[in-house]
């Protein structure tokens, strides 16, 4: 059946004739189950909010917006679904390492080590998003912001690593959320690292001596919400339990870990982010071992090590690794290495053929078991300084020459690349502005059959799979089905969620994990057959931004959510499935409390949308900034906000529900509730009440009584932590805008700002990051009170741990902290003697985002990684 178009979407993807044009070209050989569009049609939802943004943000640098919009243009323009993640690198973990930017220590395994010694108060968490998330709901068809036509199913949140034990047991690694156990081929999913200091996953990988499942803690994908790690540990038990590799002397500590590697003997190697480290199993320590520019290297970006490979058949002796920083810059020892002596020491080594030897980024090796074939995916730091719609160099194959395994050196022969991949079947077409491998410096990975070294699964964005070693590939998940026939006509099979970052063979299947979450099936699959089963029903490991409850007529109480490439999420407790009317990255929320089927929901760089039916249609023309404003199609008024952050700060008034208060450079404010519109300059809800400043942008907000009183905390540098970064806080309490005293308050990032309403002089400021021991500049304290609006301020952080912090509710005489190792409470008006307790029990040990009050007494957490939990406060 035809889907309802949308006409005024037209104009919002009508200068991208010839992308879409190239699309059709590119897809003209698509297997007959994908066959490619006959002709030119109007996008939709997740395709037509790329493309809308994609030609907004290249009209800025081309020179053809408005002065007010080309000088906040963000300098990379690949946004997909997913938002444009080089720009998320910059508005979340640059948070918590601001001023520096890095981290010179431990700081995740010195918080816990605080942490194990704070009491726990009674009562416990419980986990409010326990359905199925379903991207692709029945009846949630809004023509441009649902995933409707996508291809999309149940999902979950990011997926780095993949493995499986002697015993059938599967693991799957959360980016944030921890690794998750099933036995029965991904039905069903249990957490078993709730008790680590760090719930951020690098590697999983199993011994071949004695099959222990190792874990390398610490994403290394290199989005800014890639958490530090805290070491590798290991299990004997399928995860029942856990040791330190190393113990505290590890070595490895703060460091974000690509892959964990083997030899015969037992001995094992990790690839970081900051060196190459080897395992000596006899003397039971690690060494550093590749460390071109030296033993410590801060910001560790010279000597980033994506992957390492023990060579098939020479017991152990010989080893290969790569460098690659993804550039532009830090790029003087990227390049191959190899070691012929059991990792005692490696040289770099020119390879031939047709790899460009300068031109090593990021590369992922993967050898066929019997070593023949040795495949690499290595990504281009000369593309990604140019900006071009792709930063693949290309897929690689390098042979065995007589009886020897393949060689690092080469000969290579590139046997893929964006305009081969994408005539196989892929929906980013050559020209589109997005193409193949646009992201390859944060998702790749490879999996060769190992009964069949001509075999190979490639995972980019969408996932590629070839039978005769690279000669021809097929697109066997295709990002989304929009581009095909099919789609028209309702019959495209069900696609994967975009954005590959994991591959294991297993069971006769090919499973792979990606930005939603885990996908399997059978090696004898062809592309054409779909046939993808979506393991996600159980694996709750959504990774939220913001979360607000509400209340429905009936009584039900209802939550809503922006989350990390999945969009807005609906859940309440009537539900049997969580839904996602919107799709695309979702980040702050409105929810009203009285009826929670009306609600706001954010998109990248603060585009709105809003709803009075629960999702089920939404009014577009609610934005302030201009790239929100471009989103929806719409000409940006001359007077937009010009310097909205990624993910923009939206809250409501304590006192006033349809009262709205957002912030980009300018404070804005709306009284028109759920009638708030901006299409127009003239008939626009939202004022601008306060500039924070040339080039400054609004990170956190809270406001008593009808925006009467505001407190509004900014950052300096660009719009996001960087080389002139300064933060502080503006507020109109008194009756005009002024900047607040900062002496005494730490040079880091604001995440939180909150006002008593029952005394607007009253308020706290919540400081993100680590201390000076951590961040170089980054002054001490997470907690900050003033009783006079903002004149002196006390340190109230007391006993609390060393470890970024978020947000905080205040409810009389009672505390809540957001952090990010969980939620902690004190008592009000302690002052410097403030002392802090775990709150409750039964929360895992993860990042908490948001913190908000809700129905019934209950506070909400949002937590980055294991969905929304609710505790009785």
């Amino acid at each position: 059946m035809q889907r309802p178009r949308h006409p005024r979407r037209l104009r919002v993807i009508g200068s991208l004739a010839v992308g879409i044009a190239a699309v059709t070209t590119a897809l003209g050989t698509a297997q007959p189950g994908w066959a490619a569009a006959t002709g030119a049609h109007p996008l939709r939802g997740a395709a037509a909010r790329q493309s809308a943004l994609r030609g907004f943000l290249n009209a800025g640098r081309s020179g053809t917006a408005s002065p007010a919009v080309t000088q906040t243009t963000p300098t990379n323009t690949h946004q997909g679904d997913d938002g444009d993640l080089m720009n998320t690198m910059a508005a979340y973990n640059a948070e918590r390492t601001a001023p520096a930017g890095y981290l010179t220590g431990d700081a995740i395994g010195a918080a816990a080590q605080q942490a194990a010694q704070i009491p726990s108060t009674p009562g416990q968490w419980q986990q409010f998003t326990t359905q199925p998330y379903n991207a692709q709901p029945a009846n949630y068809t809004d023509p441009f912001w649902s995933n409707v036509g996508a291809g999309f199913s149940v999902v979950g949140g990011r997926v780095t690593a993949l493995a499986t034990t002697r015993d059938g047991a599967w693991f799957a690694g959360a980016a944030a959320g921890g690794v998750w156990r099933s036995y029965d081929q991904g039905a069903h999913w249990t957490p078993v690292t709730d008790g680590l200091p760090d719930m951020s996953t690098g590697a999983l990988a199993v011994d071949p001596v004695d099959g222990s499942l190792w874990l390398g803690t610490g994403e290394a994908n290199e989005s800014q919400d890639s958490y530090q790690g805290d070491g590798v540990w290991v299990s004997t038990n399928d995860g029942n339990s856990w040791t330190e590799v190393g113990g505290q002397a590890d070595p490895i500590g703060p460091r974000t870990i690509f892959r964990i590697a083997f030899d015969p003997a037992g001995d094992a190697y990790a690839a970081t982010n900051n060196g190459l480290f080897r395992w000596d199993a006899s003397k039971h320590q690690w060494s550093e071992v590749l460390d071109p520019a030296g033993p410590t290297d801060f910001p560790p970006y010279d000597q980033q090590v994506t992957d390492v490979a023990v060579v098939p058949g020479t017991g152990g002796k010989d080893v290969i690794t790569a460098i690659g920083w993804h550039g532009p810059g830090h790029t003087t020892y990227n390049g191959f290495y190899e070691s012929t002596n059991h990792g005692q020491s490696f040289s770099e080594v020119t390879p031939t053929g047709d790899i460009v030897a300068s031109d090593i980024g990021r590369t992922t090796f993967a050898y066929s078991a019997d070593g023949s074939k040795l495949y690499a995916v290595v990504q281009s730091p000369a593309l990604q300084a140019a900006g071009g719609e792709s930063v693949l160099q290309g897929i690689f194959l390098a042979s065995r020459t007589g009886s020897s395994p393949a060689s690092v050196t080469g000969p290579w022969t590139k046997i893929g690349d964006e305009a081969s991949l994408a005539a196989s079947g892929s929906a980013l077409g050559v020209g589109s502005g997005y193409g193949v491998g646009v992201q390859a410096w944060y998702n790749q990975d490879l999996a060769v059959d190992p009964a069949n070294p001509n075999h190979v699964y490639a995972g980019l964005e969408e996932v590629f799979d070839s039978n005769n070693a690279g000669q021809t590939w097929v697109t066997a998940s295709p990002y989304w089905n929009y581009p095909f026939a099919c789609d028209s006509t309702n019959t495209c099979p069900n696609t994967t969620h975009p954005d590959q970052h994991a591959m294991m063979i297993t069971n006769g299947k090919i499973v792979i994990g990606n930005d939603g979450g885990v996908y399997s099936r059978p090696l004898t699959d062809g592309a054409e057959d779909g046939n993808w089963a979506d393991l996600n029903a159980t694996l709750h490991n959504l990774q939220f931004y913001d979360a607000r409850a509400g209340q429905l007529p009936g009584g039900t109480t209802q939550v809503v959510g922006g989350l990390q490439d999945n969009g807005t999420m609906v859940d309440n407790t009537a539900f049997t499935q969580a839904v996602a009317p919107a799709g695309g990255d979702g980040f702050d929320v409105i929810v009203d409390p009285g009826n929670a089927n009306k609600w706001v929901g954010e998109y990248t760089y603060g585009a709105l949308y809003t709803t009075t039916d629960g999702g089920h249609s939404f009014s577009d023309y609610a934005s302030f900034t201009c790239i929100g404003q471009a989103t929806v199609g719409q000409t940006p008024n001359a007077n937009c906000d010009p310097n909205p952050r990624f993910v923009m700060p939206l809250v409501q008034d304590q006192k006033n529900p349809n009262t709205w208060i957002g912030g980009g450079e300018d404070v804005w404010v709306s009284n028109d509730g759920w009638n708030t519109s901006c299409a127009t300059e003239a008939a626009c809800s939202w004022t601008p009440v306060y500039d924070t400043g040339a080039g400054h942008s609004v990170t956190a907000l809270s406001s008593a009584g009808k925006g009467k009183v505001i407190y509004a905390a900014w950052v300096a540098g660009g719009g996001n932590p960087g080389p002139a970064f300064a933060s502080g806080i503006a507020t109109n309490y008194g009756g005009t805008w002024h900047q607040v005293n900062t002496a005494g308050l730490p040079g880091r990032y604001i995440a939180g700002v909150t006002v008593d309403p029952a005394n607007p002089a009253h308020a706290y400021a919540v400081f993100n990051g680590y201390s000076r021991r951590f961040v170089p500049g980054g002054g001490t304290g997470h907690v900050f009170e003033t009783g006079n609006g903002g004149q002196t301020w006390t340190d109230i952080s007391g006993n609390l741990p060393d470890v970024a912090s978020d947000a905080l509710v205040l409810a009389p005489g009672t505390l809540a902290l957001a952090t990010d190792a969980g939620v902690y409470t004190a008592g009000e008006f302690e002052g410097s003697n403030t002392t802090w307790r775990h709150l409750g029990s039964g929360l895992p040990n993860v990042a908490v985002d948001d913190l908000t009050s809700g129905p019934g007494g209950y506070i909400y957490a949002a937590t980055h990684g294991r969905g929304v939990w609710r505790f009785n406060f």
